[in-house]
């Protein structure tokens, strides 16, 4: 963990508002694991002179618990009883908040009004030593006994407070829950009166089957902004989808009351559902559709027509599934309306959430779509925005050096998965770097044609380009004398820029794809063969024609009038150290 911090706390935002590693610990704690917004944790950081053993304060009125937190930034050290001492002293402190108040900085003064109220309020106090280290014996013997005693304390307090030391185990655990609880949790109650329904317990799990109108449909919350969905493999794919045309034309035509027959329904879990027989009402608490995206995005379409109707139904059925792997399975196998495809399986991977997280954190314009059909919000940047699929094209194009692969979605998702996001902590550098470099090859794949591309080239742009991309990164390769392994995107995107020579080399790029096509087709084919490009271009063999063809290009800059000035730009911008290169991820 303290080498994934310390690499995420580089980022613009930690060190432009913090000035010190200490303080960009528990600002990093409290944004990913505590979603504290920016504002709000520049707010809750107290750290620095006369912080009284204080590093932050966080109010969580919706919790009515107070955090007061002391951090420890650490290798993989071992944390003896100091620290706990500390913290223990910021509670003997807290008993007099007069006294603190006078003798504190001018940001702990401030969150000790807050706090202040919070105590009247009867909040519960937890104070926490976060730390990357790890605790030695005597200090878990002085914890326990530090809990014990402020246990009895509390009894006889006017506050009930306790302890919690936050260490590298119980951090990682903490950071790993919140990727997966980062999504909203929705909770509603749903008027069953008038309905036919049927409440039920199947293998033990409570069960409730309903014939639902389609009026009420429309009425159940995060339809819209896509959060009723989180636990679906995808979100909405828009009302062109065949199927989604289908039941739209359902709706509107004359025979929706026929609707619930057309219908397969819709399934939605639940951490927790009641049902009161009495009022016929049914409350569900972290409500999710895991099958129905489709069918209720539609509906909501067509809503001042369902609105109007009293005589279409649709089959829904509500299953009590706190577990998250049991939700994951049920997800899956009901999805069969719209078919399932393996990216979407992975939408949810904890690896590619985690991506997800640190992307949006490094790059907080960006936005990191993971799934078919979702939309980025409107106030990101276009530019810094990443779509998982088209990141991973790139990502075999780079990283394996096999953008012959890229044109395979399900491969992808399936037998290179592993391969590809075995590693949750590639760099977000690395992400927006292949993201960019991309954009700027697709820049080039417009109808204009600027690098006059051969016309068959054009004919496969939905994968032509990842060999393009391909032969950016074989530019730095083979102008550092690094031909069998693969330059850091990053580094190669910051030098390329720096020296105002991206154009340049993925215009470079596709005059070498451009060769390697044509040697290719002008080689000798075996007896009753023809020349496929299409073929040609998904073997290991497109890859020695487009090497070639780069070397070729920077030995063919020796002999052009004027080659000598381009070819020393493009050394000073391709030519990388050594440590920027690192061995090809093995895909086959």
């Amino acid at each position: 963990m303290f080498n994934l911090i310390k690499q995420q706390v580089a980022s613009d935002y930690f060190q432009q508002n913090f000035p010190n590693d200490g303080q960009r610990f528990v600002a990093w704690y409290l944004r990913n694991v505590l979603f504290r917004d920016m504002n709000e944790t520049k707010a809750d950081i107290t750290d620095g002179a006369d912080d009284k053993q204080i590093d932050a304060i966080i109010v969580d009125d919706d919790k009515s618990v107070v955090r007061i937190i002391q951090g420890k930034f650490i290798g993989n050290g071992n944390v003896d009883g100091e620290p706990l001492r500390e913290v223990l002293s910021s509670w003997i402190q807290i008993k007099d908040l007069a006294r603190l108040q006078n003798v504190a900085n001018s940001k702990l003064k401030a969150k000790l009004s807050e706090l202040a109220t919070a105590l009247e309020d009867d909040y519960e106090v937890s104070f926490e030593l976060l730390t990357t280290g790890l605790l030695t014996p005597a200090a878990q013997a002085d914890l326990a006994a530090f809990q014990e005693e402020l246990a009895k304390l509390s009894e006889n307090e006017s506050f009930d407070a306790t302890i919690h030391v936050i260490d590298a185990d119980e951090l990682q655990r903490r950071y790993e829950y919140a990727i997966e609880a980062d999504n909203p949790s929705l909770n509603y109650k749903l008027d069953l009166s008038g309905t036919k329904h049927m409440y039920h317990e199947v293998a033990g799990t409570p069960v409730v089957v309903a014939a639902l109108p389609l009026k009420e449909c429309i009425k159940l919350p995060g339809i819209k902004d896509g959060t009723l969905f989180q636990k679906n493999v995808r979100q909405s794919l828009g009302t062109s989808n065949a199927v989604n045309k289908g039941i739209r034309q359902s709706i509107l035509g004359d025979k929706r009351s026929d609707f619930f027959f057309f219908h397969n329904g819709v399934t939605a879990l639940c951490n927790k559902m009641t049902y009161d027989e009495a009022s016929q009402s049914l409350s569900l608490h972290g409500l999710s559709v895991v099958n129905g995206c489709q069918s209720l995005n539609t509906i909501l379409s067509c809503s001042e027509t369902v609105k109007k109707v009293d005589d279409a139904f649709i089959l829904f059925r509500f299953y009590e599934i706190p577990q998250r792997d049991r939700a994951d399975k049920i997800s899956i196998n009901t999805n069969s309306q719209s078919a399932v495809k393996a990216r979407d399986l992975r939408s949810n991977d904890k690896r590619v959430l985690a991506l997800k997280k640190a992307f949006e954190l490094k790059y907080p314009t960006g936005y990191f779509i993971t799934k078919r059909g979702e939309a980025a919000p409107a106030d990101r940047n276009k530019i810094e925005v990443v779509e998982l699929s088209e990141y991973a094209k790139t990502l075999i194009a780079w990283q394996t050096l096999r953008p012959n692969l890229s044109y395979g979605e399900t491969k992808i998702f399936d037998k290179y998965f592993e391969t590809l996001f075995k590693n949750k902590d590639y760099p977000p550098e690395n992400i927006m770097a292949l993201n960019r470099w991309m954009h700027a090859v697709r820049r080039t794949w417009v109808s204009d044609n600027p690098l006059s591309l051969n016309e068959t080239l054009l004919a496969m742009k939905a994968y032509a380009p990842y060999h393009h991309l391909y032969a950016v990164a074989m530019c730095f390769a083979i102008s550092s004398n690094q031909s069998d392994r693969v330059s850091n995107p990053a580094r190669a995107w910051q030098a390329a820029e720096a020296a105002g020579m991206v154009d340049e080399i993925v215009r470079l790029g596709g005059t070498a794809l451009n060769m390697a096509l044509e040697a290719a087709a002008n080689e000798t084919q075996p007896p009753n063969r023809v020349f496929s490009p299409q073929n040609w271009i998904k073997t290991k063999g497109c890859l020695s024609n487009i090497n070639m063809a780069v070397r070729n290009y920077f030995n063919m800059l020796n002999v052009m009038p004027g080659g000598a000035e381009i070819k020393k730009k493009l050394n000073d911008a391709a030519v990388l150290p050594q440590e920027a290169f690192e061995y090809r991820w093995s895909a086959d």
